[in-house]
């Protein structure tokens, strides 16, 4: 992402903790939800793409573990890409998550 986006990015985040009236530890824990969300979300998006691609052609594609380890690795890959930045669904879901615990405490 170019620095502005970040940038950006980094200020919205600042100005959403600052005025919430969770404590840190709740915070991060949405913070960590939403990005856990973002790359369940993400693998399911990819898992019909690679169940699409045939590699028992190659010379190390196909057999019983590439089967069956195939669902690990695109869930990691979805992992990897929210931790990355992601499409930016972790912070709609963080700032929904937010709103809902600052209605759930007043």
């Amino acid at each position: 992402m170019s620095s502005a986006i970040l940038s950006a990015l980094a200020n919205n985040q600042q100005a959403l903790t600052s005025q919430s009236n969770l404590t840190p530890a709740q915070l991060e824990q949405a913070r960590k939800a939403a990005v856990d969300f973002e790359g369940v979300t993400i693998g399911e998006m990819l898992q019909p793409m690679f169940d699409t691609v045939d590699l028992s052609d190659s010379m190390f594609g196909g057999g019983a573990g590439e089967k069956q380890f195939r669902d690990l690795q695109v869930q990691e890959m979805g992992k990897q890409i929210a931790n990355s930045g992601g499409l930016g669904i972790a912070n709609t879901v963080y700032r929904q998550l937010l709103a809902m615990q600052e209605q759930a405490q007043s």
